[in-house]
């Protein structure tokens, strides 16, 4: 067996891994530096004062005046002659000049300075003591708060659920009589109540999305985001949803954009799911984009996988700020006359959809410039060959 190094107290060879000497129980967290000290010191001072304990005693002057062993005149007198040899290039310590001076015997200087290390290694056990105690606490009072942060976002997500569950039944009424209304179900409907309906289910769709996106986000937090994965080809995906942007993007004045490689390889995915979120990159991206702007979806076969991002000309995003985005009901622009409505909710709940398909977000973007949303999903050959 290979011994590490010797005990500083026995001096019998001893394991690395352990704490206490296995032959006199030293405590070798506080002796062994104690003796790596001694050491270091002795290297200088050899040849000079010798190898003294004194090195590790400090202001031993004011201890042995203490403990009545000298008074301060004999103090003094040993400082001044610590001065006058160290004129003469010759370094002694206290202790020493006591002796030479006659004042104290080796027996007496070294029963002081023996007595001041043991205050000084018990002083030490007991800041250690203390230490390991107040982090053992510290750390308990840590897992109790992170235990109540959890229970809390627990009662938080549950408390979601169900008020989106309650306000969906009232809204889906609420929706089935203003489509009856306009399709003439009470009666005739003027231009002016048909433009008042319009206005009332446009409200009404904002709402029962925002409901089905809050459910959809307890899931996802819960970790109960189910998926139904079948082959797919993502230009079907995209082109549903650019339809529905192209509305959007003209009533702004902005230039939709589409690039879709030829010959897409079919892909695992969840299409409502998916569609869901090339819906939320293409609804952000427009929502952040000036008139006049462009804002380009593309898709394309990479080596294997099918790799999708939507770009914009829009405000952009500092880059110390990219990370916040995907925090859930967190707005970059929190005060209340922010110019960009939203909940905050759609870049969590599009992150979470994205990491369940087995991908990644990543973000690019510039202050002014734009941003860039991108994520890649891998090619049905291709998965199928990596379980095979």
């Amino acid at each position: 067996m290979t011994h590490a190094f010797i005990c500083p107290q026995c001096q019998k060879p001893i394991r690395k891994v352990q704490r206490y000497c296995e032959y006199c129980g030293a405590d070798l967290a506080i002796d062994a530096p104690l003796r790596e000290l001694l050491s270091s010191e002795s290297d200088q001072v050899m040849g000079q004062v010798g190898l003294e304990p004194e090195i590790l005693t400090p202001r031993l002057g004011e201890t042995l005046v203490q403990q009545g062993k000298i008074t301060t005149q004999q103090l003094d007198q040993a400082l001044i002659y610590q001065q006058e040899q160290a004129t003469l290039g010759r370094q002694v310590r206290l202790g020493r000049a006591l002796r030479e001076l006659g004042v104290l015997d080796e027996v007496a200087v070294d029963e002081a300075v023996t007595v001041q290390i043991l205050q000084l290694q018990e002083a030490l056990k007991q800041a250690n003591q203390e230490l390991e105690q107040h982090v053992q606490m510290r750390t308990e009072e840590l897992r109790q708060a992170l235990e109540r942060i959890r229970e809390l976002y627990q009662i938080k997500s549950n408390f979601i659920a169900n008020v989106s569950h309650e306000l969906r039944t009232p809204l889906t009424m609420l929706k089935g009589y203003l489509e009856m209304m306009r399709e003439g179900a009470f009666g005739e409907v003027n231009r002016d109540q048909e433009e008042a309906l319009e206005a009332l289910l446009k409200s009404e769709n904002r709402l029962e999305k925002l409901i089905d996106d809050l459910i959809l986000f307890t899931y996802a937090e819960r970790g109960e985001l189910s998926l139904t994965l079948i082959p797919c080809q993502m230009n079907e995906v995209i082109t549903q949803k650019v339809q529905e942007a192209q509305l959007q993007a003209r009533a702004k004045g902005i230039t939709l954009q589409v690039e879709i490689s030829e010959n897409l390889p079919f892909v695992f995915c969840d299409i409502e799911k998916m569609g869901w979120v090339i819906g939320e990159l293409l609804t952000n991206a427009l929502k952040f984009t000036p008139s006049n702007g462009v804002v380009q979806i593309q898709a394309e076969d990479n080596q294997g996988l099918v790799h999708v991002s939507v770009k914009d000309t829009g405000i952009g995003i500092a880059n110390k700020r990219l990370e916040e985005i995907f925090m859930p009901f967190h707005q970059l622009d929190s005060s209340t006359t922010r110019h960009y409505g939203g909940t905050g909710l759609g870049l969590a709940l599009l992150q979470r959809i994205v990491e369940a398909h087995g991908s990644q977000v990543k973000v690019t973007s510039e202050v002014g410039n734009g941003s860039c949303f991108e994520f890649s999903l891998p090619a049905i050959s291709t998965a199928i060959e990596e379980q095979t």
